[in-house]
């Protein structure tokens, strides 16, 4: 029988290279590819800092060499551009705050990337998550949380469709972080005491206000006012690309008490500034709602559900409105639900599905 080919996304990290290594050893035949995604400043790209970088592809490039496996770089940069970079400035002038890595996993690293390799005669892609892809006992094929919950990455997972997940291999979540740099330094690979990539990999510099103004240029927000819920106003912000929801740090306000960011107005140019209470809230709305483990759910039908990657996770009932439309209601208040952000709902240990936050109201009242 043929060996089946997989090709493995290599960032040049720890975690992809010895998904490549895993992989080998269970008997796929694997190619490497690294993707070139953001190109926009060649010196930044030339220091190494972004996952795409010089640096990276040729740490990629070693971990290839030494697995004794193909190695290709395969240029996405326009399907990032376009459904990740601009979809993340737009989301920012629209008052969200929105999640680039959801976007990346579902429209580059996966449908992008899946289409390439099939092109090649792949019969699957992987990756270097913490997460593993079961097929649960209603026949769908669902993220799965990864053998170290300090590690597990389901949340960014969420809107993988059926197919993309059928053509998917994640071996990394059937291991601890500690256990996968063990296994790289076991094999000699150099990567196996590289450290994790802690930011949005085209904002190195962390200023995404700043780096929503260049990108946007004149469409992007001005200075506006700081007003209470009332009107009130307060002070004057930077721009409502420079704030989120339940956001404390540099809003330069002096109240004699602490005050935070609790809701964004777009269409007025307003940050609505709020006491510790009101940035708690018990019900939302997710718009794009997408099923993974389950097939729909029914009205008050319950679920643990996250809120943003960070999240422990909180018990609500869901309610869908239709068109792609699910109404949350938590038990308990939640702090910062923030618009643009990611509602992702489990079913035990697998992802049941998700949606990105539309609307929130921090008053309390039913929306």
């Amino acid at each position: 029988m043929a060996k089946k080919k997989v090709v493995v996304g290599m960032s040049g990290g720890v975690d992809s290279s010895v998904a490549a290594y895993l992989l080998k050893e269970q008997g796929y035949e694997v190619t490497g590819v690294t993707m070139r995604l953001w190109q926009e400043d060649a010196e930044r790209e030339a220091s190494g800092q972004e996952c795409c970088s010089l640096g990276a592809v040729e740490d990629a490039r070693r971990v290839c060499a030494k697995l004794d496996i193909p190695f290709y770089v395969m240029n996405f940069a326009d399907d990032f551009k376009r459904s990740v970079v601009d979809y993340f400035v737009e989301e920012y002038i629209k008052g969200r705050t929105p999640n680039p890595c959801i976007a990346c996993n579902r429209y580059v690293k996966w449908e992008s990337l899946l289409r390439r390799a099939m092109e090649i005669g792949a019969d699957c892609i992987a990756t270097g998550h913490y997460a593993r892809i079961v097929k649960r006992d209603n026949g769908r094929f669902a993220v799965a949380a990864s053998k170290t919950a300090r590690k597990d990455q389901t949340y960014a997972l969420y809107s993988l469709t059926q197919e993309q997940l059928s053509r998917t291999r994640m071996p990394v979540g059937e291991y601890t972080k500690d256990e996968i740099r063990a296994l790289a330094e076991k094999i000699g690979l150099t990567v196996a005491a590289k450290p994790d990539s802690q930011e949005i990999c085209f904002i190195p510099d962390h200023d995404h206000g700043a780096f929503i103004e260049r990108i946007a240029g004149e469409k992007a927000p001005g200075s506006g006012n700081f007003v209470t819920a009332d009107g009130e106003i307060l002070g004057r912000h930077k721009g409502i690309t420079h704030y989120t929801i339940g956001q404390r740090k540099g809003l330069n306000l002096a109240m004699g008490y602490p005050v935070f960011v609790s809701q964004i107005r777009p269409d007025t140019n307003e940050v609505v500034i709020g006491g510790p209470n009101d940035v708690f809230a018990k019900e939302f709305i997710a718009q794009n709602v997408q099923y993974m483990g389950v097939p729909g759910i029914e009205p008050g039908s319950r679920f643990p559900v996250k809120i943003r990657y960070g999240h422990k996770g909180a018990a609500a009932a869901l309610y869908p409105q239709g068109e792609g439309l699910v109404r949350f209601v938590f038990d308990e208040p939640q702090r910062a639900i923030t618009p643009g952000q990611a509602a992702v709902f489990y079913d035990g240990e697998c992802v049941a599905g998700g949606g990105v936050i539309c609307s929130c109201n921090f008053a309390g009242d039913v929306i």
